[in-house]
């Protein structure tokens, strides 16, 4: 299938095949993808958290409003950000940059200052709004890596992010989460699979100027 076609086949799966599990292969695939996600200034304040263990699962099916793809995926995807970003995370980032590269520090050193009067520049607030907003990048590459792959995931908004927090312990790794994206294979009695797409047409949502 073209890349048209395979963004056609996916869609928000609401029912998954309990019996099928992702290989290590495909696992590693997504792995892989949400690293090599773009995101602005390419600083990495996101964490996946990939939950396996269908009784830790279990327990946030009531904390998902009842969503059983939560539960019945073959893994579920936990997007992240940190509570706290602030210069480390520059410096580090810098850091990276140095080995990987070998950049001298006299080249890097105006960028690192201008990164980390920016980040500091930001309130609370704003640094999670900004966070936020990279954890949807992330989700959107995900999900159009799995539909290249054949699997079949399900973004979701709907959860108690406090309390899932708390299930899973995120809160001691400084982590609070935003989005969650059960994935894995789609059940052969899920009736939305067979739905057409619903989606305006060109003209009403692309203008070129």
């Amino acid at each position: 299938m073209s890349i048209i076609e395979k963004l056609k086949w996916r869609y928000a799966t609401k029912k998954f095949d309990t019996g099928k599990t992702l290989t290590k292969e495909k696992l590693e695939i997504l792995k892989e993808a949400f690293n090599l996600t773009a995101l602005s200034y390419g600083l990495q304040t996101l964490k996946l958290v990939i939950v396996e263990d269908k009784v830790a699962r279990q327990g946030l099916v009531e904390v998902a409003y009842g969503q059983r793809q939560v539960v019945d995926s073959s893994h579920l995807l936990v997007l992240c950000i940190q509570t706290e970003i602030d210069g480390n995370d520059v410096n580090n980032h810098f850091d990276t940059i140095k080995t990987i590269r070998n950049t001298p520090d006299e080249i890097l050193q105006p960028f690192k200052e201008q990164m980390k009067s920016t980040i500091n520049g930001m309130d609370p607030e704003k640094k999670v709004g900004w966070a936020t907003r990279q954890a949807y990048i992330a989700l959107g590459n995900l999900m159009t890596v799995c539909a290249i792959e054949g699997i079949d995931s399900c973004p979701m908004e709907g959860f108690i992010p406090k309390k899932l927090d708390e299930k899973l312990g995120l809160d001691t790794h400084g982590l609070s989460s935003v989005l969650l994206l059960p994935v894995g294979y789609r059940a052969s009695d899920d009736m939305f699979a067979g739905f057409k797409k619903v989606r305006k047409h060109l003209s009403e949502t692309i203008i070129e100027l």
